[in-house]
């Protein structure tokens, strides 16, 4: 027991004696140096005089800009037209403030320079206010705010760190700090590169489907479901590659992942099951195209028209202007009525009554000619109206009539029709009929009649 604690005591004493090895004479040379660089070139009569112009041309850019942008945008509101250049105008206007500051900077370097005086700082200041303002007349091409501000700060950090000389000792910094997996090493340098690359991958992959889509709507030759088609394909490709070429950046080897193929399956199976169901379904209905954008459909009291295929979902906005957002599923395990599918026309059949005193030919005759003046009623085939029973109240008759333009709704078209009906009838005298009960009396006894108070007889 004695022996063990006398050797943790001399492990203890050793650790500390290497901890507290330095040699006293190189540490006070290291913090002489030190003193004298802070003295030569820090804490100097010249750079005291660069901080006071610094700090003087700022004020005066900060208090000049503010009017000026002013006037600058006003003038780029009034007489700029088109919305790149009003953009690249606003774009400078929100920079007017740094490029009257790099304006103060170069006139004032300038002067110190003719007189011989040391420039150093301005130099570097001035150097690096002219990288932020191209990147970020550069950035501002870039429509997403976010991105645009992320692309901003990385390139203006990337270029201030060159300009000061510390780029290259930066990079070996965040080389060194990492884990090696198997024989592969991961480094923080490697997984920044992966995310810059990714990122630019998939906004590159993003954009080239969104020009593609742009360019298919223009095609005629193409069916809408077809253009679909192939802009989710060439989407996925895109994002496919993008992935894989950002993975192999940040040096992961694809064959090792063969080993977790058979967990990616079942995980797939389980819990990806409704997405890879939607998506699934979303390639058949468009491969088979009998949903296309425009169609008019009606899927579980759902009546609006298509305007989106997605890979996962079909955009369906009704008349009311509300977007329900259908998952692919659902066309194909549910019915669907879709009104535009083989044939566009649609048959309306509106139930009318009239009392049994009226002259039943004369309103059939009325109901039809009233289909025919509606607007939207077309005239082949014809519009009838038949005799389709007699009721307790009324005759029944049923208007039928076509329309070839249901995405435009079709209660209003009925309603349109019912009005030029009940003016019909009212001109010639049909009645509409009323609820009717003829109440009988038994014979051979008397009634009995309440009165209550409050109440009126009958």
């Amino acid at each position: 027991m004695a022996a063990t604690q006398s050797t943790a005591q001399s492990d203890v004493a050793d650790t500390v004696e290497k901890l507290t090895d330095v040699d006293p004479a190189e540490a006070m040379r290291l913090v002489e140096d030190a003193g004298d660089f802070l003295l030569d070139s820090v804490f100097t009569v010249a750079t005291a005089l660069q901080l006071g112009a610094l700090a003087a041309t700022f004020a005066i850019a900060s208090v000049a800009a503010k009017p000026l942008r002013r006037r600058l945008i006003g003038l780029v509101t009034r007489n700029v037209r088109g919305y790149r250049l009003k953009r690249f105008g606003a774009a400078v206007a929100n920079l007017l403030m740094p490029i009257l500051w790099l304006a103060l900077l170069s006139a004032l370097m300038a002067a110190l320079s003719a007189l011989a005086h040391d420039t150093t700082l301005l130099r570097v200041i001035t150097t690096l206010v002219s990288a932020w303002i191209v990147i970020r007349l550069f950035s501002g091409l870039v429509p997403d705010t976010f991105w645009a501000r992320a692309v901003a700060i990385a390139a203006w950090s990337l270029a201030a760190l060159s300009i000061v000389g510390w780029l290259g000792p930066a990079i070996d910094l965040l080389d060194g700090i990492g884990f090696s997996i198997g024989e592969a090493r991961l480094t923080l340098l490697l997984a920044i590169k992966g995310v810059v690359i990714g990122g630019v991958l998939l906004w590159a992959a993003f954009a080239l489907s969104s020009l593609l889509q742009r360019r298919l709507e223009h095609a005629p030759h193409l069916t809408p479901s077809l253009r679909v088609l192939i802009t989710q394909i060439t989407r996925f490709t895109l994002l496919l590659f993008a992935t894989l070429i950002a993975l192999n950046t940040i040096g992961i080897d694809f064959t090792a992942l063969a080993v977790f193929s058979g967990a990616l399956g079942v995980g797939l199976g389980f819990g990806l099951q409704k997405v890879v169901s939607n998506f699934v379904s979303g390639i058949i209905l468009l491969l088979d195209r009998s949903i296309e954008p425009g169609d008019v459909l009606e899927i579980s009291g759902t009546y609006g028209r298509v305007t989106t295929l997605g890979a996962r979902y079909t955009s369906v906005v009704t008349r009311d202007g509300t977007e329900y957002l259908i998952p692919n599923e659902q066309f194909i395990t549910e019915q669907v009525v879709n009104w535009a599918y083989s044939d566009t026309r649609v048959r309306r059949r509106v139930p009318i009554g009239i009392s049994y005193s009226s002259d039943m030919e004369l309103a059939r005759r009325l109901v039809v000619e009233a289909c025919a003046e509606t607007s939207r009623v077309i005239d082949n085939p014809k519009p009838v109206c038949h005799l389709v029973g007699f009721g307790d109240n009324a005759v029944d008759l049923e208007a039928r009539f076509w329309i070839a333009d249901p995405e435009n709704g079709v209660i209003n078209v009925t309603s349109d029709m019912l009005r030029a009906v009940w003016r019909k009838f009212h001109e010639n005298g049909i009645e509409f009929p009323f609820p009717q009960r003829d109440v009988h009396l038994k014979q051979g006894g008397p009634v009995e009649i309440v009165m209550r108070k409050g109440q009126a007889p009958g």
